[in-house]
């Protein structure tokens, strides 16, 4: 049987280290990406990102709200990765 942990880590820094992340890569593939091959690129990106949500919290080490987490975090940075391809897909139509 395990000990509870006295002071455990706060959970949801991995899910803002995941959001983190979609944001550097989702702005990173749309400056340094051709418009055409934004959108392939984009898709790697979130699959990364989807392991990326997975690792962090299998490193973490509770299994309490695992499943909410990965969500949370997978879902949040679909969000923003979308809203930030919105973006430049309309900064490319008024260019």
């Amino acid at each position: 049987m395990t000990d509870p942990a006295l002071a455990p880590r706060n959970a949801f820094v991995g899910v803002l280290i995941v959001w983190a992340v979609a944001l550097v890569a989702s702005v990173g593939v749309g400056i340094f990406v051709a418009e055409e091959w934004r959108v392939p690129w984009l898709l790697v990106a979130f699959g990364a990102i989807v392991l990326l949500s997975f690792a962090v919290q299998l490193q973490y080490g509770r299994t309490q709200g695992f499943i909410f987490r990965v969500g949370a975090s997978t879902i949040g940075a679909l969000l923003l990765m979308g809203v930030i391809s919105v973006g430049f897909g309309l900064a490319a139509l008024l260019t």
